[in-house]
């Protein structure tokens, strides 16, 4: 299949709730007026939020035999890999274990899909480990329409047979609550303004900001806690719920030599040009710049640039960093250029908190971010200090098709932390921070061992700069496990998290956040309603009677879930 036909064939794929007929919402026009009448829906399992956990979530019911009704916000699934963007982040283990099956086969199919629909060279093809970007961050760096093909594959068969609803470009705006139980969720379409109402048994809120926890009263905490409330290593003396992660619009480019493909000059550029991040301990100086804050160390460190993937010293050269096409790995005249992701420090956005804000607060800060990341664009172009002495690559193009929208930048914000529920059990730096361990009694080589582990996985706490004006915070932490007490909520009974929404704690968010990790919370949530559901308990009894818990951990090991490190 041809490059150009394939990204036009994955902009329609999907089998979708036709929310467009005929009525009076239809025959408005591209702007909709919205339409109240609702039509109910019913399935097993509702799953609000279609990103990596959402999806992980939905396939492991699917698998089981139940029937699934999945909400996409955007047009596209897959969340952080694909609508924000962002390559995988993974752990050095990932090719051989540290993750289920089912996400080790996803990252397969899209290999397998390089090979069948693009003109590798035969070295790349005989690589065990595919790479199509060859990025520094990843082993699987590809775009991220590719990832939405391999998803809408997976849910093909459950699609034809009706076993799953897909709604993208809907919404959820309120829920209906009978005690500790949800009974329904409204949702809307954002192109004809229909609303429909959702009922289930269980609901799993996979959106990336926590969105069903207070819609539906369910107690959650926001932001920094305090070193009193967790007694972390790292927490601060003081909590704040609004001090959370910056987020990122994230972009992607390549670069045509000789060829003018400068911008127009943003309207914020004169302010981010300038903009230096206040910071409690001092940033390296102007964020538009080739220098940033050593995340470890919080001393200036000089990051290198050069769009030709040429070697910048010893500097990481920021081009090579996210890379998700490398031209070396295609036939010769595939592609002018390497194509990259631009998710760097210098577009982290540091000047607003998503959560919880009024949707024109939410716009105004998605709207600045946007404006951050096209004015990097733009000193890139024109201002970035180039070997030879010159300032700009005039040549670097902004890839809209890559991301799928108008205006080239992802079509939701690349989100780093969520609201987080009160949960049964919280995952604090105690039980996995690797100088917490080793300065813990027993001295610890290795992470806590939860006797009710659902699922592993591993990455570093890294916290990106945050709204209320922390540095990074990063350190080592140790491969661990995912209790599957902090994937159930204090008191609600059929609501489960899926997503960064779990119960950690500001710092363990740091390294729960990531691709396989929220791939496997996913999995495990949509295996545990399977199980609850045929034991007729609620999943706070799985976790509370023996031998439903070791029933349930068969259950997600015959699932090929590992439930501990090797």
């Amino acid at each position: 299949m041809k490059r150009r036909n394939f990204l036009a064939n994955i902009a329609v794929t999907g089998a979708l709730i036709n929310t467009t007929t005929e009525g009076p919402a239809a025959k408005s026009g591209p702007f909709l007026r919205e339409d109240k009448s609702k039509e109910t829906l019913k399935a097993d399992l509702v799953i609000a939020g279609g990103g990596l956990g959402g999806c992980a979530a939905a396939l492991a019911a699917l698998r089981n035999g139940l029937t699934v009704i999945l909400t996409e916000e955007t047009d596209w699934i897959g969340g952080q890999i694909s609508q924000q963007g962002v390559p995988p982040d993974e752990h050095q283990w990932i090719e051989t274990h540290g993750a289920p099956k089912a996400y080790r086969d996803f990252r397969n199919a899209i290999r397998e899909y390089y090979i069948k629909n693009y003109p590798l060279t035969d070295e790349a093809k005989s690589r065990k480990h595919l790479n199509p970007g060859d990025g520094a961050v990843s082993r699987i760096c590809c775009e991220p329409m590719v990832a939405v093909a391999i998803l809408n594959d997976m849910f093909a068969p459950y699609l034809s047979t009706g076993k799953l609803t897909l709604l993208t470009e809907h919404k959820a705006v309120s829920a209906e609550v009978q005690g500790n139980r949800v009974t329904s969720l409204e949702v809307k379409s954002s192109r004809s303004g229909k609303h429909f109402t959702l009922t289930a048994p269980y609901f799993v809120d996979a959106t990336e900001l926590g969105d069903l926890l207070p819609m539906t009263g369910t107690e959650f905490v926001t932001g920094t806690e305090s070193k009193a409330e967790t007694n972390e290593l790292h927490a601060p003396e003081k909590g704040n719920p609004d001090n959370v992660q910056a987020f990122t619009m994230c972009f992607a480019i390549d670069y045509q030599p000789g060829e003018n493909h400068v911008i127009e000059k943003p309207a914020e550029y004169d302010f981010w040009k300038n903009h230096v991040p206040k910071m409690n301990k001092p940033w390296s100086g102007r964020l538009l710049d080739l220098s940033y804050s050593n995340p470890k160390t919080l001393e200036p460190k000089i990051l290198g640039f050069h769009p030709e993937g040429i070697k910048t010293g010893d500097a990481l050269n920021l081009w090579v960093y996210r890379r998700i096409i490398s031209r070396q790995n295609f036939v010769p005249g595939t592609y002018a250029g390497d194509i990259t992701i631009v998710n760097w420090p210098q577009n982290d956005y540091m000047l607003g908190n998503l959560i919880g804000t009024s949707e024109k607060d939410f716009k105004k800060h998605v709207d600045r971010a946007k404006q951050l990341s096209l004015s990097l664009l733009y000193w890139l172009q024109t201002e970035a200090p180039r070997p030879d002495g010159g300032k700009g690559w005039r040549g670097i193009r902004l890839r809209k098709d890559i991301m799928g929208t108008e205006d080239g930048l992802a079509k939701y914000p690349y989100v780093r932390e969520s609201r987080r529920i009160k949960a049964l059990f919280t995952i604090k730096e105690e039980h996995v921070g690797a100088e917490n361990r080793a300065n813990a009694a027993n001295g610890s080589k290795s992470a806590a061992t939860f006797p009710d582990s659902v699922g592993i996985g591993y990455y570093h706490i890294d916290l990106h700069p945050s709204s209320a004006g922390d540095n990074y915070i990063d350190f080592a932490s140790l491969p661990f496990q995912i209790p599957l007490g902090a994937l159930i909520p204090i008191r609600m009974e059929n609501l489960l998290p899926a997503n960064k929404n779990i119960g950690t704690t500001h710092i363990t968010n740091g390294c729960y956040r990531l691709h396989p990790v929220e791939w496997s919370i996913g999995e495990a949530v949509g295996l545990l309603v399977k199980f609850a559901s045929g034991k007729n308990v609620t999943p706070r009894v799985v976790r509370e009677r023996k031998e439903l818990l070791a029933g349930f951990q068969e259950f997600l090991k015959g699932e090929g879930v590992e439930l501990a490190w090797r």
